[in-house]
């Protein structure tokens, strides 16, 4: 049987890239695993061989929530149309709710929906804090799946469990992270060890008989399906394409700290990644491996500041607070181009923006 082919490879990634840590020291002994992508010769999926769901556990100091920015804020209003397109009766079920923000989006415009979320916070009667199974006795017409299938072995075993739970179908919304969009742009800092899969469009394409509509979103940066999920097979053996990651890949890496090593010698000016969240976790533990690494980083998140970046200790800080502090024309790498503009308004345009 052919085995399993590698892609790609990193190692001593934080578990949980969106945990922030009360001190440095804590977060510089936070745990780490590995990443081997792996094609899985017989479906083409990818996937982390090497990760193990044991040591992968969310709780209220997971903090990822994103619509605290009005550019994600946009996006979500997006994903509602989508939603509204093809979901035409209730009730729904948001699998994976997060903070609830976009249940409440769905709220508003008067569906009848209930989370799932075992790590929520707040205070909706309609979030329940447990998984979604089939003991909930719960049942709806649309389920939503926002950025959780990526974070699941075995992605068509967890689906199955899904409809199975749900009477056997309903229609389904998919949104996970564009593996091709990490190719094309050399997305380093998009690789984390909580993703155990990564998903091309065709990939979720090859997974449903029926599908409504699919495509990217997000300035490309991720997938979308809308499918029947009673149609769910196991992606066929033939007809996929082989996964590559570009030779120059990691090129990116010894680019930007060569610039910073390079300005610290004419200036010693600090730097700082804007964006606390996965990509910047993952990039300052590059630039730091590289020798080159950074200051400070930033976020809008209110539950990130003052807290620490995980394996590098890197302390976050307000927006306010950065642009009090940073000296005028500093380097700032924007971990999200999405997010420019707005970056460049709450900070008066007084940095050097350098994109990644």
């Amino acid at each position: 049987m052919k085995s399993n082919r590698e892609i790609y490879r990193a190692t001593g990634l934080p578990l949980l890239q969106n945990r922030a840590f009360a001190s440095a020291d804590e977060a510089r002994a936070c745990a780490t695993g590995d990443v081997v992508l792996v094609q899985d010769s017989k479906t083409g999926l990818i996937f982390n061989d090497a990760f193990d769901p044991s040591l992968v556990a969310y709780d209220s100091d997971y903090q990822n929530e994103q619509a605290f920015s009005d550019v994600f804020r946009r996006h979500l209003e997006n994903v509602a149309k989508v939603v509204k397109r093809h979901f035409h009766e209730g009730p729904l079920i948001e699998i994976g709710c997060g903070k609830a923000y976009f249940l409440e989006t769905l709220q508003r415009m008067e569906y009848a929906i209930t989370g799932f979320d075992p790590a929520y916070e707040g205070n909706n009667p309609d979030v329940r804090r447990e998984y979604f199974t089939s003991s909930v006795g719960l049942e709806a017409s649309g389920i939503i799946l926002r950025h959780v299938l990526e974070h699941v072995p075995g992605p068509v075993a967890f689906l199955e469990t899904i409809r199975n739970a749900n009477g056997g179908g309903g229609l389904l919304y998919i949104e996970v992270p564009c593996f091709d969009w990490i190719c094309t742009h050399r997305a380093w800092f998009d690789i984390y060890y909580e993703h155990v899969n990564y998903f091309r469009l065709s990939d979720l394409q090859r997974m449903f008989g029926t599908v409504l509509e699919a495509g990217h979103t997000f300035g490309g940066q991720y997938l979308y399906i809308v499918a029947d999920l009673a149609t769910l097979t196991t992606p066929s053996q033939t007809g996929f394409n082989p996964a590559d990651m570009p030779s120059d890949f990691l090129d990116g890496v010894r680019r930007h700290a060569r610039h910073v090593m390079q300005q610290r010698e004419k200036n010693h000016s600090r730097s700082a990644v804007w964006g606390a969240a996965s990509k910047g976790v993952i990039f300052s533990l590059f630039m730091e491996r590289a020798g080159a690494p950074v200051d400070v980083a930033i976020d809008v998140n209110p539950a990130k500041q003052g807290r620490h970046l995980p394996v590098t200790g890197v302390c976050i800080d307000s927006p306010a607070n950065a642009v009090a502090q940073l000296e005028p024309g500093s380097d700032v790498f924007v971990m999200n181009t999405n997010y420019l503009d707005e970056i460049r308004n709450l900070s008066g345009c007084r940095f050097t923006y350098l994109t990644v």
